[in-house]
Formats: structure tokens, sequence, C-alpha cells
């Protein structure tokens, strides 16, 4: 998977047009904490990041009739094992010894 830039580049209203909401709906996602875009000032800015994230809220909620709350957890459930994947990756390019029952003290 492709590591979209957290970079925080586009105001509400141009991240809303990128998405096709409307820009009280950004508001309302990041009231309900599913996206937590950057501030300048007064100013929300999105990443692109953020930006396949309103996507993924989209289309749990319109394609497949899942609530904010149902959307909450399989986002969270999403990013561990986006988190889990990267340290197995890491412990595989470590190649690290694995124990066999051989190697275990009797």
């Amino acid at each position: 998977m492709v590591e979209r830039s957290r970079e925080p580049v586009y105001v509400i209203s141009v991240a809303a047009g990128r998405v096709g909401m409307h820009p009280q709906t950004l508001r309302l996602y990041e009231r309900a904490g599913l996206v937590k875009p950057a501030r300048r000032g007064l100013n929300r800015l999105y990443s692109d990041y953020d930006i396949d994230r309103l996507r993924q809220i989209q289309r749990l909620t319109q394609d497949m009739g899942v609530n904010l709350a149902g959307v909450e957890v399989i986002l969270n459930l999403l990013e561990q094992i986006s988190q889990l994947t990267q340290e197995l990756e890491k412990v595989r390019q470590q190649r690290l010894p694995v124990p066999t029952l051989e190697d275990a003290p009797l």
C-alpha cells in the first residue's frame, strides 16, 4: 500500500471538492473524530492522506451503509492492521532467527 503524504495543503473547500462532499460534511466528520485536519489559524488544511480517508468514509457510508460509529471502528482496525504489517515487515527485514523446538531448553 502506498503511503500518501500527510503534508497539509488543501483548504476545506478544495478538499470537499476533491471528494465530492459539502464542506459541512467534512466539519461533521472532524467533530466525530474521523478526520483530523491540520490547523493554521482558523483554517483547516487537509493532506492527501486525509483525502484518501474521506474517500474511505464515503465508500463505507454510501456504498456499504455503515454508520459513523461503525466507520470509526473500521478505520481504527485498518490503521492497526497497517501498523502491524509495517512492524512485521521490519522484523522480516532484520531476518531475526526464529527459535525452533530443537533450540528450546529441556
